[in-house]
């Protein structure tokens, strides 16, 4: 890994080192223990879950989809060919063996060291801080292993619970982007958070 240099007004300035390309497909998708929970790749087992999870009116809300049984399989067949392409990636987020909703990362950019983050909960599993616990989970990982330096984080300024677990797992609000995302009901501002690898936790 190298360090970058750039200037300002011909001052060199240390910037963040880029990640080199096979950061994410030289390695198996990663298993990530929390408490009670852990963040796994999809399995083919796992379809139901998936359909159950698309066809949930509340994540309907925010995602404008629902998926068939093949359509399930299909998506969790992607995820291991974006891992190697190094644009995405997602997890199955278990606990106590169960799956209970999803966490991932996209758009990755390992050269700028910066990811999107996304995540859902299935309606049984809500009430049980799974996603603030997720997050927390996932972002330790992406930081301390992976080796990011800015993750991002966006939902509709309608979406007060996904607002709080941004805010509660240290991920600034840094504005709104007016009408940026196309929900069920139409376009929606969206909240922007953002966490840095130096902030304090």
């Amino acid at each position: 890994m190298v360090s970058l240099l750039s200037y300002s007004r011909g001052v060199p300035l240390l910037t963040t080192p880029a990640l080199p390309d096979g950061a994410l497909s030289a390695r198996a998708q990663p298993g990530i223990d929390g408490d009670r929970l852990a963040l796994r790749p999809w399995q083919e087992t796992d379809v139901a879950s998936v359909v159950t999870a698309f066809a949930d009116p509340a994540i309907q809300r925010w995602h404008c989809r629902s998926l068939t049984t093949a359509e399930a399989r299909q998506w969790i067949a992607q995820w291991q060919s974006r891992w190697q392409a190094e644009t995405d990636a997602c997890w199955a987020v278990t606990e106590d063996g169960k799956v209970a909703g999803q966490i991932g990362l996209r758009h990755i950019d390992l050269a700028e060291g910066l990811a999107q983050i996304s995540y859902w909960v299935l309606p049984e599993s809500r009430g049980h801080r799974l996603a603030p616990r997720a997050l927390t989970a996932l972002t330790d990982w992406a930081f301390t292993d992976l080796g990011l330096h800015r993750l991002e984080l966006s939902h509709s300024t309608l979406n007060t619970p996904s607002c709080r677990v941004a805010t509660r797992c240290g991920y600034l609000l840094e504005g709104t982007k007016r009408s940026e995302a196309r929900h069920a009901d139409g376009w929606h501002d969206m909240h922007s958070h953002a966490r840095l690898s130096t902030d304090q936790p």
